[in-house]
């Protein structure tokens, strides 16, 4: 006869907030604007609250759940795991985070030599008495020239690389599934708000170009901030979003960093 330990009796009378399992590598499919899907490698936590009657959760079942449905992940899937999640766990909230490289063919300003950028983008959604919730994040590799630096030199002014990461929530309807936003769309918005893109491959006349057109564009971090907000606050499918911006100081012992969070009145 099989014992089954995780659901014995525990006398501590403690909810816990979460159980479960994190950093499971797990090949997905998201969905991609150019080429409707695209296959890529995630890390995925994903956890249910465990009732304080219960010793343990059963790990296992947190990965036969996810065999379902590992062929579309996004917005529309998500609430369906979570909800299988509650069920196949008796639990009254779940919580899942897909954290995965996005990868797209992106061409040289000059040249249009292609060649492949990665971003690490996000998937967070949770379910439980509050309700549904669904954040797409966006992490965008970007180049800011330094607007002081620029005005103070008599010649040149230092840039840097840096980080626009943009957090959304959208519309969702009845059944919780969110207006889809897509990746692209927050990737273009990042890039627009910095001095200039990144990217994987540059020849000598596209160095040039992204060298000259930085400098005519110059940035603040907190620029950086305030432009992609700016462009985020006109999109009537959001209900909430988050940007923040890292810049690593290439003449300074420090990184720079502003954040901005907005909610749409309702």
């Amino acid at each position: 006869m099989t014992v089954d330990v995780q659901n014995s009796r525990d006398y501590r009378n403690i909810t816990l907030d979460e159980a479960g399992i994190k950093d499971l590598l797990y090949p997905v499919t998201i969905l991609d604007r150019e080429r409707e899907k695209q296959r890529t490698v995630a890390s995925i936590s994903m956890s249910v609250e465990l009732p304080h009657h219960f010793k343990g959760t059963h790990m296992s079942r947190f990965v036969e759940v996810l065999g379902r449905h590992d062929r579309d992940l996004d917005g529309r899937t998500i609430p369906a795991i979570l909800n299988e999640l509650k069920d196949a766990l008796d639990a009254r909230s779940a919580r899942i985070t897909i954290s995965f490289p996005y990868f797209l063919e992106k061409k040289a300003p000059v040249t249009g030599v292609p060649s492949k950028m990665d971003y690490l983008c996000a998937f967070r959604g949770s379910s439980g008495p509050e309700g549904e919730d669904f954040v797409l994040s966006v992490g965008v590799p970007v180049s800011s020239l330094c607007p002081c630096s620029r005005e103070i030199s008599s010649y040149g002014a230092h840039n840097q690389r840096g980080r626009i990461t943009i957090d959304v929530r959208s519309f969702q309807d009845e059944t919780g599934v969110p207006e889809i936003v897509w990746i692209e769309e927050l990737i273009e918005t990042a890039e627009a708000s910095a001095s200039s893109p990144v990217y994987a491959l540059l020849k000598r006349p596209d160095e040039r170009y992204v060298t000259e057109s930085s400098y005519d564009n110059p940035v603040f971090v907190e620029d950086m901030v305030r432009n992609a907000s700016e462009a985020l606050m006109e999109d009537p499918r959001l209900t909430w979003f988050q940007v923040t911006a890292e810049s690593q100081e290439s003449i300074h012992n420090h990184t720079a960093y502003a954040r901005f969070e907005w909610r749409r009145e309702t």
